[in-house]
């Protein structure tokens, strides 16, 4: 069974998620000054969402992002929950990059915020933990 029961709430689980990321001027100023932009391609269900310092865009991807990151709800959950780790995902397969390993490497670290707030915007959602 899907960790998300609709696209609905998907969308609505990540694009608050960092919606609240780009509140932090940290973030928002680190992306803007190194150029980062993220388009993150979901499936089951199917959507995409692009993140930049100006805001984030669920299916209106522009052309071209510094990294493209694909994966599955169900994987994204476990990634924010900490199920998960990046470089396992990575070497697994259920997580694939596009993009500068450079621009991943500065853009990593800057997720942390996003770690420690997924489960509660998760749960508020009624996604199962």
């Amino acid at each position: 069974m899907s960790t998300y029961t609709t696209r609905e709430q998907a969308v609505a689980v990540f694009s608050h998620l960092f919606e609240i990321m780009l509140r932090d001027e940290t973030f928002t100023s680190t992306m803007r000054r190194d150029g980062l932009s993220v388009r993150f391609v979901h499936t089951a269900p199917e959507f995409e969402m692009y993140v930049d310092p100006d805001g984030v865009r669920i299916d209106d991807s522009p052309a071209t992002a510094a990294l493209a990151i694909k994966m599955s709800c169900d994987t994204a959950h476990a990634l924010w929950s900490g199920h998960l780790l990046m470089p396992v995902a990575v070497a697994m397969g259920r997580i694939r990059i596009k993009g500068s390993v450079a621009k991943v490497i500065e853009f990593a670290p800057l997720l942390q915020p996003a770690f420690d707030r997924y489960p509660a915007i998760a749960r508020e959602a009624g996604v199962a933990a």
